[in-house]
């Protein structure tokens, strides 16, 4: 199975005939290239002329991070899986509004069923959230786009005001994202950066075009169909791992720096990478496949999902926990 490369130091990527080595002050590395799914790059990285042409030629899409941690931008190779048919029917469900809101809705029925899961998992371990579950059972996902954005956000709001119940430390009052102003919002805004690029490369390995979307609007300089897929599981991948990270005590004051808002220092997002890695490959067997598979191939499964809904073969229904 191939593996994210996440590099957090600065340095240069270079090209030797058929072999990529990363070069930083200290050291001389070999990437093995046909191991390595995509480049997660951190600290500031260069790319010779040579490597980013046998990246792309690998097909390997290289995401580019600032120093705090937010998502730059993706060296995204040349679409490798090309359908006409698929592109043309997805823009065709985006265009038809009564097409674009079934989808829409099912991807918020999916956030707000993991969401649930999620709660109910941390209610029966002895967490008061009765009260944000109800709020959250109550909503009624129905209504034009906008609509059901909104009613995404109280689902949201209403899971996040529980985090003081589920999380032994760090107290979080509301998301603020630039600058993070506390060490939850920081993790949160990490782990759904590191969320985002890892639909982005599932969605590579699909027909599907990753600028058409579906809850998110479509726009210029974004990916919006990763918006879309990564709400979906950031309940059960990123939120998860935060959870884990603050009540085991895997992350403290020190992992974090306070000068411009709460961010991650380099120790703490070398942790956070680790489990996130782990969530990610954490399996379970699935319903229809018969077979173990993991929470990252989830994602690309949803995007098959996806194509046999516009091809009329199976309609869409998004993915919600059933375990």
């Amino acid at each position: 199975m191939k593996n994210p490369l996440y590099i957090t130091s600065h340095g240069i990527l270079s090209r030797k005939d058929n072999t990529l080595y990363f070069i930083n002050e200290t050291d001389k590395k070999q990437i093995p290239i046909h191991a390595i799914s995509e480049i997660n790059c951190f600290g500031k990285v260069s790319l010779k002329s040579g490597a980013s042409t046998f990246l792309m030629k690998e097909g390997i899409v290289v995401n580019f991070f600032n120093k705090y941690g937010f998502y730059e931008g993706s060296l995204y190779p040349k679409i490798k899986l090309n359908s006409g048919l698929v592109v043309v029917r997805q823009s065709e469900h985006y265009l038809d509004v009564k097409k674009r809101q079934y989808i829409a809705k099912e991807f918020v029925e999916g956030i707000k069923h993991n969401i649930l899961k999620t709660m109910k998992y941390y209610s029966k371990k002895g967490k008061n959230l009765d009260e944000y579950i109800e709020n959250i059972e109550k909503e009624n996902i129905d209504g034009d786009i906008a609509q059901m954005m909104s009613c995404e956000g109280r689902i949201w709001n209403n899971f996040y005001q529980s985090f003081n119940v589920i999380l032994r430390k760090f107290p979080f009052n509301k998301r603020e994202i630039r600058p993070p102003i506390d060490e939850i919002n920081s993790l949160l805004s990490f782990g759904n950066s590191l969320l985002y690029t890892t639909v982005l490369s599932e969605l590579y390995q699909t027909y599907l075009h990753p600028s058409v979307s579906f809850l998110h609007e479509p726009s210029e300089r974004r990916f919006s169909l990763s918006l879309d897929f990564a709400d979906i599981f950031k309940p059960i991948i990123v939120d998860r791992t935060i959870f884990k990270l603050v009540n085991n005590n895997m992350l403290s004051k020190k992992h974090f720096t306070y000068d411009v808002g709460c961010l991650l220092n380099d120790k703490g997002k070398q942790i956070f990478i680790s489990e996130y890695q782990k969530k990610l490959e954490t399996t379970i067997m699935h319903q229809t496949l018969n077979k173990k598979v993991s929470y990252k191939y989830l994602i690309r499964l949803e995007g098959y999902k996806l194509i046999k809904h516009f091809l009329k073969d199976k309609q869409y229904e998004s993915f919600k926990m059933w375990w």
